[in-house]
Parts: C-alpha cells; sequence; structure tokens
C-alpha cells in the first residue's frame, strides 16, 4: 500500500512504517531526534535534552564523538567489510585491547554484533565444555531477547516465549531493598542469598549445571549493586561443583561503573564475559565474549559449531578500538567512577532526603537507580512489577518537560548518563530531576 508520504509529518511517517520493539504498535509516541552532541540529544524542534539514560545505557563517551567517528571513517575508507574467516588489523586490535583490561587467564574474544547473541554464545560454550545442559540465572535480570537469552532473562518479558524447556533454573539473588531471605543487614543478605543458591545448585544436581550467569550489576532489573562478598562466594560455588561462571557486563561494562568491567570493583574472575553496548557507545553493533583459557582450549582441536556473518565486523572494530584508546588517554573510567563517589551519589541521596517518593538510591559510577514509591515503610512502588502506572507517566512527562532523557523501568527512574559527562552537566541533571520529583511525591500516601 503506497501513501502520499510526502504529506506527512516526520512522526507520522515513522509510526507508519516502523515497528517498534517492546511495544503496543498503537501506543508508540516516538520522540523525533534531529541531531545528538556529547551530553544533548537534539529533537527536530532543535530542543537540546540532556540525556540522563545514555540511550539504552549504551552511549558511554556520549554522542558524536570525534574519537569514534574519525576511527569508523578511516576504517571504511581502507576496508569497510570483510568476511569474518579473514584476518584483518581492526579485530585483532580491538581482541587485544579487550584482553588486556579484563582479567586475568583471559585467552581470546569471539565477536557478536551485540549483548544477545553474546549471552547466547556464552552458554553454548559453556554447555559444549562441560558437557552439561542447565543454566541458573537470577530472577531479577535480562540477559537478551533471543531463544536461549529471553529464557535466561529473570523478568517478566520472558513469560510470553518461555516454556520451560530451555534448560534454565532461576533464582533470587540478593536484594537487600527487597530482600527475598528477610534479612536485616547487607552481611545477612549476602550470607542468605549464598545459601539460597548452593541450595538451588544442590536440589538442581550439581551434575548437570553448566553455568551460573549473573550480570554484575543488573541494568534493566534495577541496578542491585551486590553486597562485598557475594560474587566471590558465587565464584567459590563454581569452582566447588564445576561451574562455568560467566559474567553477563553487556550494560555494565566499559567504565559505566567507574572500573573496565565491573566484576574488576569486587575481585572476582570469571571464566566467560558478554560485553557490547560500550565497548564502542554503540555507533556500530558490537559485542563479545572474552573466554578463559580452559575453555578457549575445549575448541583448540574441536569445531565450536557457531558463527556471525558479521562477527567482529571492521567497522565496529575500530569503533572499539578508537573508543578505549581515548578512554585510556582521556582517564575516562577514573571520571566515571569520581562522577559517582563525589557528584551523582551524594546528589541523589539528597534528592532522597527532600523527595518522600524516593524509597531508596543505590548504585555507583554512572550507573544508579531510585525506587519511588507511594509509602517509605510498605515500600509499595509508584508502578507495579511488569507495568506502569499514571503515577509513573507523570513523572516521565515530567522529566520531558525539564528536557531530560531519563531510563525509566516500572517503578524507577535510572540515572546512566555518558560517563564523559561534566560535573556542571550532571548538577544540572539532578536541579531537573529535582523538579520533576515534585509530581511523584504528590502520589506519596504515607507518614513523611
Amino acid at each position: 500500500m503506497t501513501t502520499n508520504r510526502e504529506s506527512l509529518s516526520s512522526y507520522e511517517r515513522e509510526r507508519a512504517s516502523v515497528f517498534h520493539s517492546w511495544s503496543a504498535q498503537a501506543a508508540i509516541t516516538p520522540f523525533m531526534v534531529a541531531g545528538a552532541e556529547g551530553s544533548y540529544v537534539i529533537g527536530e524542534d532543535g530542543e537540546r535534552h540532556l540525556d540522563f539514560s545514555s540511550q539504552l545505557v549504551n552511549t558511554n563517551l556520549g554522542h558524536q564523538h570525534p574519537a569514534i567517528i574519525e576511527a569508523i571513517v578511516a576504517q571504511a575508507q581502507q576496508l569497510a567489510t570483510i568476511a569474518p574467516q579473514h584476518g584483518y588489523v581492526s579485530r585483532y586490535e580491538a581482541a587485544e585491547m579487550i584482553l588486556d583490561r579484563s582479567f586475568d587467564g583471559a585467552a581470546k574474544v569471539f565477536f557478536t554484533n551485540g549483548g544477545t547473541e553474546a549471552v547466547e554464545h556464552a552458554v553454548r560454550m559453556a554447555r559444549l565444555h562441560t558437557g552439561r545442559p542447565k543454566v541458573l540465572a537470577t530472577y531479577r535480570s535480562y540477559h537478551g531477547s533471543t531463544a536461549t537469552s529471553i529464557n535466561l532473562t529473570g523478568d517478566h518479558r520472558r513469560w510470553t516465549t518461555d516454556t520451560a524447556s530451555a534448560g534454565v533454573v532461576h533464582f533470587f539473588g540478593p536484594f537487600l531493598y527487597r530482600s527475598e531471605f528477610h534479612a536485616e543487614t547487607e552481611e545477612q543478605e549476602c550470607q542468605r542469598a549464598l545459601e539460597h543458591l548452593e541450595h538451588t545448585i544442590q536440589f538442581e544436581g550439581p551434575n548437570t549445571i553448566a553455568a551460573i550467569i549473573l550480570e554484575t550489576v543488573p541494568g534493566t532489573a534495577g541496578i542491585m549493586v551486590p553486597p562485598a562478598g557475594y560474587l566471590p562466594g558465587v565464584r567459590a560455588l563454581c569452582d566447588k561443583y564445576g561451574i562455568v561462571y560467566i559474567a553477563d557486563e553487556v550494560m555494565a561494562g566499559f567504565g559505566r561503573t567507574g572500573a573496565w568491567f565491573a566484576f574488576q570493583n569486587f575481585g572476582v574472575t570469571p571464566d566467560l564475559v558478554t560485553f557490547a553496548k560500550g565497548v564502542n557507545s554503540g555507533y556500530v553493533p558490537l559485542g563479545g565474549v572474552i573466554i578463559n583459557e580452559a575453555i578457549s582450549n575445549t575448541f583448540a582441536d574441536r569445531v565450536y559449531p557457531g558463527g556471525l556473518t558479521y562477527s567482529g565486523h571492521p567497522l565496529a572494530c575500530a569503533a572499539a578500538v578508537g573508543s578505549m584508546k581515548f578512554m585510556s588517554e582521556a582517564n575516562v573510567i577514573e571520571h566515571a567512577r569520581s562522577l559517582g563517589d563525589d557528584v551523582l551519589g551524594p546528589g541523589l541521596l539528597e534528592l532522597q532526603q527532600r523527595h518522600p517518593s524516593v524509597g531508596d538510591v543505590r548504585g555507583l559510577g554512572v550507573m544508579f537507580a531510585l525506587e519511588l514509591v507511594t509509602d517509605r515503610a510498605t515500600k509499595e512502588p509508584l508502578a507495579p512489577y511488569g507495568g506502569s502506572s499514571p503515577a509513573m507517566n507523570e513523572v516521565i512527562a515530567a522529566c520531558r518537560e525539564e528536557k531530560l532523557l531519563i531510563f525509566a523501568n516500572y517503578h524507577r527512574l535510572h540515572v546512566v548518563p555518558p560517563c564523559t559527562l561534566s560535573v556542571e552537566e550532571a548538577r544540572d541533571g539532578l536541579a531537573r530531576l529535582d523538579r520533576a520529583l515534585r509530581v511523584a511525591d504528590r502520589h506519596y500516601k504515607g507518614a513523611r
């Protein structure tokens, strides 16, 4: 069917022709973008919006960063594309730089187009390496939307496609604010969560479990920073039962938590690491799996049954090299850490003191979450699990009025700006958020 498209607005043409992800198509109201620069996104009306979302928490170096753009242009002029069975400089340079920044014993990188494929292949590697079928994942998690990764996902988005036949077993990870273990302290939460995990392993049968996959700091599910001893405890359980530990760093990696990889904040060494998003700020799709020596050696003389046409695409890898070089030279990791410690963290805690609707603040680096509640005592959320509410929609609309792009999920607001955000931009964003939270306070019903 053809129409006179030229007579329609950009907004109308977008809605008429593009099928949007995770959406009821009749309900979408896309924000039409004309351009972007640094920490700002520019609408078609010319208005500048401060990006506190990093889009889907992936533009770690902000928008139109010259180091990445120049790397892509130079690569396109030399070699725009080539089949992945060939070798080329940008791919091995990207792999070398990723390995150097990951963990002792990291041997090789398998490149994918994004995070969900990275998870698919990490699980396939673990199953083939161990000869076991099952994988354990937490309920509060998101690992992707393809066949295996959506079943690993713990949140409600898996429900419509989960047939309980993917060999996935879910368990509860630590989350003191909404503890499943009736814990009163971080230490209790850590101990009881580890006991729960070990019981799950024992009752599922240790010899049937190939891997445990964990987002080091769960992203979309709520930015629950694990207690200090939890990840070392998981590592010990994996060693005890011969289970592969997969660290999902798709969102938390490449500076987001003030470290190259979030697991480095907790003193643990995974066996496999999945990454994507911040590796090149999403300028060209890229993801991958970092593989330790033991698993890499499994496939030294055994064919690995997997591959992708665009595995390690030259433009994507060049973008990653340009990104990592700049991050190292400009001390972006250190800046992200100090931004969280000195500006965002304290600033968000101040907002919690001023706004009764802010029940909890948690995070590190440039990765924070605010839980919005109608009652601090009962912790009643401003929107239900797996959905939204008129009150939450009003809060999001207030952020839009403030020209603040925010990552919202259920009853939470996630403060996840670029790692290159300036101190002045951070304070400006907090001031805009402060004004928007007055809307949430109108729906507060508890004692003040």
